[in-house]
């Protein structure tokens, strides 16, 4: 429900955002120089997202080629793909979010940002999931007291040795 409304308000705010700035750069600069910085942006942001987005595919397949698994590589193009969605939008504001998530000097901060704001998303929905009482805070089976259960959520899960007879 969080999340609705956020998104609501995001697309709802942006382009009032955008357009509020584009008008102020328009009154200090003028508006055929905001229209040419737009188009230079564009066009810095198109080469920009074509470099980076090789060079992410080039350490992607050096990754896979060395049997490593390649989850900084994937992030980064997941951002790369990210910023330069933001880059399509008109305007500065989503442009300066864009450009932070291209830039080889910005991305280890946004991936870093990207992952605590994921980690802190996936704990929630799964402390709110049905199976929830089955993993503890580390992640392991069992409650963070200590007590376990026994697949069903029932009683204390006793352990000892299987012997076999035979």
């Amino acid at each position: 429900m969080v999340l609705r409304i956020g998104l609501f308000l995001g697309f709802l705010l942006v382009p009032v955002l955008e357009i509020w700035f584009l008008i102020q750069v328009g009154s200090v600069i003028g508006g055929w120089e905001t229209v040419a910085l737009l188009i230079a942006d564009s066009i810095l942001g198109a080469w920009l997202v074509r470099r980076e987005g090789r060079r992410a595919w080039a350490a992607l397949r050096t990754a896979i080629e060395s049997g490593r698994m390649p989850d900084r590589e994937l992030a980064d193009g997941a951002m790369i793909v990210a910023g330069g969605t933001l880059l399509l939008a008109p305007g500065f504001l989503t442009d300066v979010f864009g450009f932070f998530m291209i830039l080889p000097f910005t991305r280890p901060i946004a991936r870093r940002w990207l992952t605590w704001f994921l980690g802190r998303r996936v704990r929630s929905l799964a402390a709110r999931s049905p199976y929830a009482p089955l993993f503890d805070r580390t992640g392991g089976f069992g409650r963070a007291d200590g007590a376990g259960f026994d697949g069903a959520g029932r009683g204390r899960v006793v352990h000892g040795e299987v012997i076999d007879d035979d």
